[in-house]
C-alpha cells in the first residue's frame, strides 16, 4: 500500500501533467514491449511520468466477431514482463469483479470501464486491491456521478482514486466533450484525467467486411480535445497510442500515431505551462466602485 501511495502523490503531484498511454489492446507480446520502449523513452525525453496502458481483453467490443485480446492469464504475464523490463507502473481494466485480485498482482492502476463505472461490487473489488483506481465516467452520465463513485472507493478502505473524463453521448454513433465537465469532475476531490482518444470515438458507426460493426472514430480532434483539457488545467491525460493505427485490431480511428507522439506532448506542454487551469479562479461579485 506504501507504494501504491507514494505512485499516487507522484502522479496526483505532476507537474504540468501525468501520462497514461499505450496500445489499446495486447496484440502480442513483441508489439507490447516495443511500444513499451518507444512510448518510454519519449515520456522521459519530455518529462513526464508515465503508466503504460493495455488491455488484456475488450469484454465490451461492439460486435462477437472482433479481436478481444490474449485474455486474463496470458495478458497479465505480458504486462509483467513489461513492467519488469521497462521498470514503468503498469494500468488495465477489468470488467468483473473476480478478475480484480489476480489484475492487482500486476497492475499499479485498475481501470474501471465507463459502461461500469457505477457497478458497486466491481468498484469495490478493485478497491479492495489497494491499488489506485481509475474510473472512466460513463458516456450516459453526469459529471457529478462521479462523486459517488469515487466515494464508493474510498467507502471501501481506499483513498487512491481518480475520475476519468472520455466523452458524452450525442445522439446516436457520435460522443462530444463538455470541457465544463473537467472542471465539475474536481468535486470528486481526486485527480481528474482527460481520455483525449476514447473521447473522439463513434461508437458502432463503422461496418466491418464479412459482417458486424466496430467504433469508428475523428483521429484528426484528437488535438483539439487534448489542447482544450490541458489548458483546463487536469491533473492526467490518458492516450491510446499505436505505431501502425490503420492496421490495430481495436480502435483503430482513435489511436494516436507513435509518430506523432512527442510532438503532440511538447505542445501539449507548452500550453499547460502558460494556463492557471489547475487554480479555481475566485470571483468577486462585490460592487465595483470608481
Amino acid at each position: 500500500m506504501a507504494a501504491t501511495s507514494q505512485l499516487y502523490n507522484q502522479l496526483k503531484d505532476a507537474e504540468p501533467f501525468f501520462l497514461l498511454a499505450g496500445p489499446n489492446v495486447i496484440e502480442s507480446e513483441e508489439h507490447i514491449l516495443r511500444m513499451a520502449k518507444h512510448i518510454k523513452h519519449i515520456a522521459t525525453k519530455v518529462g513526464l511520468p508515465l503508466v503504460f496502458k493495455s488491455s488484456f481483453d475488450k469484454a465490451n467490443r461492439t460486435s462477437s466477431k472482433s479481436f478481444r485480446g490474449p485474455g486474463l492469464a496470458e495478458g497479465l504475464k505480458i504486462l509483467e514482463k513489461v513492467k519488469v523490463a521497462y521498470d514503468l507502473p503498469i494500468v488495465t481494466d477489468v470488467h468483473e469483479a473476480y478478475q480484480c485480485e489476480e489484475v492487482g498482482k500486476v497492475a499499479d492502476i485498475i481501470q474501471i470501464p465507463a459502461f461500469l463505472c457505477r457497478q458497486t461490487d466491481l468498484l469495490v473489488a478493485a478497491a479492495q486491491t489497494g491499488k489506485i483506481i481509475n474510473i472512466k465516467k460513463g458516456q450516459f452520465c453526469a459529471p457529478s456521478v462521479m462523486e459517488n463513485s469515487a466515494e464508493k472507493v474510498r467507502l471501501a478502505g481506499n483513498p487512491n482514486v481518480m475520475v476519468c473524463e472520455r466523452g458524452t453521448m450525442f445522439g446516436y454513433n457520435d460522443l462530444i466533450v463538455d470541457p465544463r465537465n473537467f472542471e465539475w469532475m474536481r468535486d470528486a476531490n481526486c485527480p481528474v484525467v482527460a481520455d483525449i482518444t476514447h473521447a473522439l470515438q463513434q461508437p458502432a458507426g463503422k461496418k466491418l467486411e464479412g459482417g458486424g460493426v466496430a467504433s469508428g472514430g475523428l483521429r484528426e480532434l484528437i488535438p483539439c480535445i487534448a489542447r482544450t483539457a490541458v489548458a483546463v488545467g487536469v491533473d492526467g491525460i490518458f492516450m491510446e497510442v499505436h505505431d501502425d493505427p490503420l492496421s490495430a485490431p481495436v480502435d483503430g480511428p482513435t489511436q494516436w500515431p507513435l509518430r506523432h507522439l512527442e510532438e503532440l506532448l511538447e505542445e501539449l506542454i507548452a500550453i499547460a505551462r502558460v494556463t492557471k487551469g489547475k487554480q479555481r479562479f475566485q470571483i468577486d461579485l462585490t460592487p465595483y466602485r470608481d
